[in-house]
């Protein structure tokens, strides 16, 4: 027996199609069979598996399950739930590994699977040996098992356990959450009945065909529900969720949008305050206000490659307490796992705040004020966008100008920078801005594109960035 996946769903960090066109059960099927070879290979005899809120992930999950089971292994069945309840699994489990089936924020026609072999990350090559191994038909076989199991009960209980800073008396807020139709909304039900004071959900039924609005924290349009709630009932914060609940964004009492990088530095406060020296990774993307903070506080700033696998393996080659990137993802390993749990990283901000004695507005108003632009992405074919951004990176090198070239180019330039990278997940280039001053943005962004076009790479960044109604980051 042979397979053959269409050769657009296996992606450096995940598989994800569109189900029906070029992912179906059949996939899902070889895909346990594969996946669960890795697993025995790998000495573990047990693999954990659950499922997000569409509407196509439970026959997708029965499809992989009988793949898995088909390999010999018992597949650890938990349901329904966000992705990190099924890393969360793996570890309380002590399974050889862990499937999720999920399409996180993407459009209800999606879906995919994300993977972990024992407790580690599981992307980029690895993932192409899964198309390798189904073209070669390497499977194992065996007579394994598919049990039930519940742990949502316990994934709470130990969100909780690493998060001490409140207890009764000293927590005094009003807080709005969207999970936005996803599969963290009956974790976060849950999880809001064991904490004092004010809450109110939004959206917060599962709903595969995401009603309310895309599932997407980075999207500003999809926070406009959570910023009316918080400024309508006087609340403190809210935050906001994505499909799968791994990525999080949060809202200030004024409706601020408190991006990735900013919740980052808050979070660096309160875990710097407690071990000093702490390590902290965030991606190219974030600010340089995020990394003069982590060190401000005491800590070891570390400017690393976008992307949540290579951001999971560093924390373990370093040893690093805190890592994020502009999109949400945030690490901790104080007090826990150290993969990208949002529910886990909104508990942790309540606690920092708590810890520092301020409000989510007082603490962002204290922020440096910084211009700079959202991600501006704009089409580059895939066999070009890599070759494109060596060109550049060639030019620079002749240059006397400050370049990191850790992931794509990040180059300093007077009171700001510039970023091109290759999305490594889409057919797109990936550019950023910022500077200190409107005038300054102005400035840097000029200077990107005269070397964009000194590289040949055509782009369309000049567009109109407005100052920006936050602190830090956009």
């Amino acid at each position: 027996m042979t397979h053959a996946f269409h050769p657009s769903i296996l992606r450096e960090y995940d598989i994800r199609g569109i189900v029906g066109d070029t992912l179906d059960e059949d996939d899902a099927y070889i895909l346990g069979r594969v996946f669960g070879a890795c697993i025995i290979r790998d000495g573990g005899a047990s693999v954990c598996l659950g499922f997000d809120g569409r509407l196509t992930s439970p026959p997708l999950a029965d499809a992989l399950m009988n793949g898995l089971a088909g390999c010999g292994l018992e597949v650890l069945n938990i349901g329904l739930g966000p992705t990190p309840m099924l890393y969360f699994a793996v570890h309380h489990l002590n399974a050889g590994g862990g499937i999720v089936v999920t399409g996180s924020h993407n459009p209800p026609e999606y879906n995919g699977f994300k993977l972990v072999l024992g407790k580690r990350p599981f992307f980029g090559r690895d993932i192409q040996m899964l198309g390798e191994a189904a073209r070669a038909g390497d499977f194992v076989s065996g007579a394994g098992k598919i049990t039930a199991m519940e742990i949502q009960d316990d994934y709470v209980k130990r969100l909780l356990a690493g998060f001490h800073e409140i207890v009764p008396g000293t927590f005094d807020l009003g807080i709005a959450w969207d999970p936005a139709n996803g599969a963290a909304a009956p974790v976060i039900c849950d999880l809001v009945k064991h904490l004092p004071d004010k809450h109110i959900l939004l959206n917060e039924t599962v709903d595969g065909t995401f009603p309310a609005h895309v599932p997407d924290p980075t999207v500003p349009e999809a926070l406009e529900q959570l910023q009316q709630t918080v400024k309508a009932h006087g609340l403190d914060i809210g935050f906001s969720f994505d499909g799968d609940g791994d990525r999080v964004g949060a809202i200030d009492e004024r409706g601020r949008i408190v991006w990735g990088d900013q919740i980052l530095a808050l979070l660096a406060e309160s875990i710097c305050k407690d071990n000093p020296g702490a390590t902290i990774i965030a991606d190219v993307k974030s600010s340089d206000n995020l990394f003069k903070k982590i060190k401000a506080e005491g800590g070891i700033p570390l400017m690393w490659r976008t992307g949540h696998s290579l951001i999971k393996k560093k924390m373990i080659e370093t040893g690093a307490l805190l890592a994020g990137e502009m999109s949400g993802h945030i690490f901790i390993a104080d007090r826990y796992y150290g993969f990208d749990d949002a529910i886990f990283a909104s508990l942790r901000v309540l606690g920092a705040l708590v810890q520092g004695e301020t409000s989510l507005k007082d603490w962002l108003d204290r922020q440096p004020e910084t211009f700079n632009t959202p991600e501006i992405r704009f089409p580059c074919p895939e066999e070009e966008k890599f070759a494109a951004v060596e060109r550049l990176k060639k030019l620079l090198a002749e240059s006397n100008l400050e370049v990191n070239d850790i992931d794509g180019v990040r180059v300093t330039v007077g009171n700001g920078w510039w970023l091109l990278r290759a999305s490594n997940t889409q057919a797109v280039l990936v550019a950023r801005c910022e500077a200190d001053s409107a005038g300054s943005l102005e400035e840097v962004k000029q200077h990107m594109q005269d070397w964009l076009d000194k590289a040949g790479i055509e782009a369309a960044p000049k567009q109109a960035i407005p100052k920006q109604d936050i602190t830090g980051t956009a």
